[in-house]
């Protein structure tokens, strides 16, 4: 590992460097891969300022200082979510200007709480509607490991930024996959939790009825299990003890599927990465459960169909009530919004009884094992240009994206938890990502194993973390 956010803290807190170094080495490091394109946004003296906060903090108040784990660690929101106060969100959109939000949104507070360091966005696709991230108004995001391919999508900026060691984490949402396939492609750690277990406060509106999440995109199981503690939960009182992930010394009952099925099938190193993770977990005294491709086919199907109908409602909503221009978004933009206008109630309430069935289902399979463990995608990560929006052809989009990444919606609509990580490399020296899916609420399960997997050092960072100390 070429460091991780809890070592960077680490020697912030130990007085290596300052929180102000760390800061300026992460903005040289962005204007040097300024060509990747991970950074829609920077606002250096945002940065600056707030990591000389840091710095007066650790000096004056240490103990305050060191009861936040993250103290004086750069980072970088996403241009979609939030908001985060100052920081100019317009969803990879020209609909929306650039100009800073008035107030944190209640996530956003709880990064600046765990001593996070921002100074600006990374790039999303508009309105997070691709596995790509190569939004019209630019940049076009590559991935630091191969800039010749994609670094996923729709948190591809942060994947990107957090994989080439400009942040050692970042924000990032997901509402079909945005957080786990980013992190498949470059080689992180990506959770996609719980439904409800991330706060969407002060101002719930249910946004994408449920099926969004926000977290982070990590370099390590361990900053991920440190973030999820810190944003997770919605009591405003002290936050839990972050330091350990909990470890279920347990023997589970691991499903495993690695046949996705003829209609979306997976490339057999792909599933080979996965076999071999099975077995890893078996010799710890783990029973591995085989699982069959059909039953997942009509969940998966139907989390297909549920995720195009909620986004595509939810888009044409949001034109209207923000009397949004929407000739001025991007083709498959307004190709969306339309499907959303032309979905009939009946159409929509039987898309919605579907989500439930969906959990229904998992929650019947959860009766059978403790976790599932599957392949993340289906084949390297794509040529950039693979998610095209120029064009209206919102059924061949959807195709593609769930050719790419066919299990990542089910987590989103069943509401399940889901972490990706990579274990080993292809010939081509790119990721061979696993996704482990576990019942809800149960994430330190999922950060246990994931922690295992890890430990078996398959998979090594290429880029330094900007700022830490060799």
């Amino acid at each position: 590992m070429q460091g991780d956010a809890t070592e960077l803290a680490a020697a912030i807190r130990h007085g290596s460097l300052s929180a102000a170094e760390a800061m300026q080495a992460s903005i040289d490091a962005a204007v040097q891969h300024e060509t990747l394109g991970t950074i829609a946004h920077l606002d250096a003296a945002m940065g600056l300022a707030a990591a000389h906060a840091c710095d007066r903090e650790r000096r004056s108040a240490p103990d305050d200082f060191s009861g936040r784990p993250l103290a004086g660690v750069p980072t970088l929101a996403k241009d979609l979510g939030g908001p985060f106060r100052g920081l100019p969100v317009t969803a990879g959109s020209r609909l929306f200007e650039r100009k800073g939000g008035e107030a944190d949104s209640d996530l956003a507070s709880r990064f600046r709480d765990a001593g996070l360091c921002l100074f600006g966005l990374t790039t999303s696709p508009e309105f997070g509607l691709s596995l790509a991230s190569e939004p019209a108004i630019g940049p076009v995001c590559r991935n630091p490991l191969d800039p010749a391919r994609t670094a996923g999508g729709s948190s591809g900026g942060a994947a990107g930024a957090v994989a080439a060691g400009i942040v050692a984490i970042a924000h990032a949402t997901d509402a079909g996959g945005s957080i786990r396939v980013p992190a498949a492609c470059c080689g992180l750690v990506g959770l996609k939790p719980t439904r409800g277990a991330i706060p969407g406060g002060p101002s719930f509106g249910n946004h994408l009825a449920g099926i969004a999440s926000e977290l982070a995109v990590c370099r390590s199981v361990r900053d991920m299990g440190l973030i999820f503690s810190r944003l997770s939960g919605h009591a405003r009182g002290p936050v839990p003890d972050p330091s350990p992930v909990e470890i279920d010394n347990g023997r589970l009952r691991i499903g495993l599927l690695t046949d996705t099925g003829a209609v979306y099938p997976t490339e057999g190193d792909r599933l080979a990465a996965v076999e071999d993770a099975a077995r890893m977990l078996e010799r710890d005294g783990h029973l591995i459960v085989p699982l069959a491709s059909a039953e997942f086919e009509w969940s998966v199907a139907a989390s297909g169909r549920a995720f195009a109908d909620i986004v595509s409602v939810n888009l044409a909503a949001l034109i209207e009530v923000a009397a949004l221009e929407e000739s001025r978004a991007e083709p498959l933009t307004q190709a969306f919004a339309a499907r959303g206008r032309a979905l009939s109630s009946t159409m929509l309430w039987n898309t919605l009884n579907d989500a439930v069935l969906v959990s229904h289902r998992l929650w019947r399979l959860f009766d059978k094992v403790d976790c599932i463990l599957t392949p993340m995608l289906s084949s390297a990560p794509l040529a950039i240009g693979s998610f095209p929006t120029d064009h209206a052809d919102t059924d061949l989009h959807l195709e593609r994206m769930m050719a790419f990444a066919p299990l990542a919606c089910l987590a989103n609509i069943s509401g399940f938890p889901a972490l990706a990580l990579s274990f080993g490399q292809d010939r081509q020296a790119m990721p061979l990502p696993v996704q482990l899916m576990a019942p809800m609420g149960h994430e330190p399960r999922l950060l246990s194993l994931a922690a295992r997997l890890e430990a078996e050092g398959r998979w090594q960072h290429r880029f330094p973390v900007a700022g830490l100390p060799s």
